[in-house]
């Protein structure tokens, strides 16, 4: 992660990490043994799988639901052997190899909207505004031709989860368009998964005029409205950092909603 990657190298750490994930309330652990931030070196698929070593297999015996974040078919191929049940993608352009690889394992697949490649696409909010006529609309687009794709390799359209690709290859304007008009990313029928966690553009559309923006540890309450606003807007899954800050704002909500519910029912 560009907010946290490093710091859970080894098995012990991770394993830690993933436990007070759960224990605070996530469902799904998603690993990854590769940045998959903006301008990030590539790693070999082999260092890839000898970092991931045997984590997915411990946390799928400890009952958690895993996802292998990676752009690697080899990569996913390994997870999946271990017990993953999702692959997560941040690159369009893998949607078929990787496609291939969750068809024959009979799992899920997340296939994140973006342009280029890690090593070159434009991260950080550094997208240029013309880049999209309509981010919405241009994302839904290509998305979808990517779906396409991996389809013809034969993963069932039901097994799709579309992510919109916050802050890759974006501007903050279009990631915050992306949260306010996620309803129309919803419509499109797939689960949608969004990771606006940390990210960026949460302290570039929230800090005020003249002050440094925070960094991406100092970003929890952008993260949180966010991850509000989203769920609301019929979000399906979220990819946080902060389990427990988030949970406890969700449940806030739903309480809310239920109290509001019954009122009206009075």
């Amino acid at each position: 992660s560009f907010s946290d990657g490093g710091r859970f190298l080894d098995d012990a750490s991770a394993l830690a990490a993933a436990e007070l994930m759960l224990a605070d309330g996530a469902v799904i652990i998603d690993v990854g043994a590769e940045s998959t931030r903006p301008n990030a070196p590539a790693i070999p698929a082999a260092e890839q799988i000898a970092r991931i070593g045997s984590i997915v297999e411990r946390l799928v015996e400890r009952g958690a639901l895993v996802s292998i974040d990676t752009t690697d078919p080899e990569v996913a191929a390994f997870a999946v052997g271990q017990g993953a049940t999702l692959i997560n993608c941040v690159d369009l352009r893998a949607a078929g190899p990787l496609a291939a690889v969750a068809s024959r394992a009979g799992v899920m697949r997340a296939l994140m909207h973006s342009r280029g490649s890690m090593t070159t696409m434009a991260g950080f909010s550094r997208a240029d505004e013309r880049a999209y006529e309509d981010v919405d609309r241009d994302d839904a687009r290509e998305w979808t031709a990517a779906k396409d794709v991996a389809v013809a390799r034969g993963l069932p359209e039901t097994d799709v989860i579309l992510d919109p690709g916050l802050g890759f290859h974006k501007s903050a304007r279009h990631s915050l368009e992306l949260c306010a008009r996620l309803e129309e990313l919803v419509g499109l029928g797939h689960p949608v998964l969004v990771g606006s966690s940390r990210k960026s553009f949460l302290a570039v559309v929230t800090t005020a005029p003249g002050r440094d923006l925070p960094p991406p540890d100092g970003r929890l309450g952008g993260t949180i409205a966010s991850c509000l606003v989203c769920a609301e807007k019929g979000a399906a899954i979220l990819r946080v950092h902060d389990v427990a800050e988030v949970r406890q704002a969700l449940a806030f909500a739903e309480q809310t909603r239920l109290v509001e519910r019954g009122a009206k029912r009075a």
